[in-house]
């Protein structure tokens, strides 16, 4: 129910690391609970150099925050849709006119067409706001190929980084221009405990 983790991203050298815990979860039967509902906050820092290093900069302004609900729900065997409300802080912005927290809402759905292929997609509106009008909302496409051991995540999006300060807040690119980009993840779960036989 308690998820820990710790990144790095090259895309403005940010550092970041995060918790994730789980609320509720779907259930039916004598406790019914409609959907599953985790709670994420990340925090990042930045080791990207000052673009003014004459003035006083501050060690909290390397430092911005995301907090984000995921209220998702298993529809059948195949299909899944989740709502993400959230927030992103930033310490510093670039003037004064600038909003140091954006608001967004995203739609996400998993379909999964065989027992080892599935197709995602999200979605992030952010809600309206000076910041917000200079930036466009992140869309990103992709493909899960399960292999029994291993999950490789072929992924297509307008956004540069996949940490949330960066693809929420401050996403420049447009699918219609053809700004898309490409990455590629590999997941497996190691275990350090055997699973009891039930």
């Amino acid at each position: 129910k308690i998820n820990l983790g710790f990144g790095i991203g090259s895309f403005q050298r940010n550092w970041d690391g995060f918790l994730k815990i789980k609320l509720l979860s779907q259930s039916s039967g004598t406790r019914v609970m409609p959907v599953t509902i985790v709670y994420t906050s990340s925090i990042f820092y930045t080791f990207e150099k000052w673009t003014d290093p004459t003035r006083d900069n501050l060690l909290s302004s390397r430092f911005n925050y995301s907090h984000q609900l995921h209220i998702a729900r298993k529809l059948n065997s195949r299909l899944s849709l989740q709502i993400t409300p959230g927030v992103v802080h930033r310490n510093l912005v670039i003037n004064d006119e600038d909003q140091n927290n954006v608001f967004s809402t995203a739609i996400a759905g998993r379909l999964k067409l065989t027992n080892r292929l599935a197709v995602n997609a999200e979605y992030y509106y952010l809600l309206p706001g000076k910041t917000t009008d200079e930036f466009i909302n992140s869309f990103s496409l992709s493909f899960d190929i399960e292999t029994g051991g291993h999950i490789f995540q072929l992924l297509l999006t307008n956004s540069v980084s996949s940490q949330e300060k960066i693809f929420i807040a401050e996403t420049t690119e447009k699918w219609t221009k053809g700004d898309v980009r490409f990455g590629f993840n590999i997941i497996r779960v190691f275990s350090l405990s055997r699973k009891k036989d039930i």
